[in-house]
């Protein structure tokens, strides 16, 4: 068994998901491809399946949050050593990944690399809207000044992570908007992170679950729940005991 494990969390995905797996099959041949599929009504897992991934089915709708965590509650059952987030739209770019994999073996210190796209100097990528670019700065602005370290694209979907971020993820995942979080909860837990530069894409399909009316909305959450995860005392990250979560294997 590979020892590197792509999570692809999806929700009614079916437009970008085969190319997602084929993508990942190609470019990082080194990753076994695990597709979450958080309580999809359309077709996902199947054309997943069908693509040539592990599919592991949720009985429903658990959110973004949930359905990572089960990935790494995935991963860590499996004595997984280097786990990456890809999202199921097609946004993330397989080929990044050889990247992110040669940043985190670089340093032994080092537990999660994040993809960055306002890092990439030619600046030809997708990079969302003004108004979730402006919560994104503010935010970015807010966790460089709590973790003591740059940080330029806290929302990014696309991050890798090492053993101790396995665990750590696999008991402890922020839920409904997580990616945030998830950066101050590593450095709660004393682990160490840092960005590389990359290119995103347009979604190829499916419908964004934070929409132009619910930019504030999001916003105002994501900075209420940072504030509260700063007082919140957090689980030490250890190796959880636990049933092993089974996926559905491609034919």
């Amino acid at each position: 068994m590979s020892r590197h494990l792509a999570i692809v969390p999806a929700y009614n995905e079916e437009a970008a998901i085969a190319e997602v797996v084929h993508e990942l099959a190609r470019e990082a041949p080194a990753f076994d491809v695990l597709v979450v599929d958080d309580g999809s009504t359309d077709a996902t897992a199947e054309l997943a399946r069908a693509a040539g991934a592990r599919v592991l089915r949720l009985p429903f709708n658990l959110g973004i949050g949930g359905a990572v965590q089960a990935g790494y509650q995935y991963a860590l059952d499996g004595d997984y050593d280097v786990v990456v987030q890809v999202d199921g739209d097609g946004q993330h770019d397989p080929g990044c990944l050889p990247k992110l994999l040669e940043r985190l073996e670089q340093d032994a210190e080092l537990n999660m690399v994040v993809g960055s796209r306002f890092l990439a100097e030619d600046e030809r990528g997708y990079r969302s809207s003004r108004p979730r670019r402006l919560g994104i700065r503010l935010f970015a602005w807010f966790l460089s000044i709590v973790v003591g370290r740059p940080v330029t694209d806290p929302t990014s979907g696309l991050r890798m992570v090492d053993r101790r971020g396995i665990e750590l993820f696999a008991r402890d995942y922020p839920h409904d908007y997580p990616e945030v979080e998830a950066v101050l909860l590593l450095h709660q837990h004393r682990l160490r992170g840092t960005e590389v530069p990359v290119s995103m894409r347009e979604r190829r399909g499916g419908v964004s679950s934070i929409n132009a009316q619910r930019s504030v909305y999001y916003m105002v959450k994501v900075t209420l729940a940072v504030l509260v995860g700063l007082l919140r005392s957090r689980p030490t990250a250890v190796t959880a005991a636990a049933a092993p979560i089974r996926a559905e294997r491609a034919l």
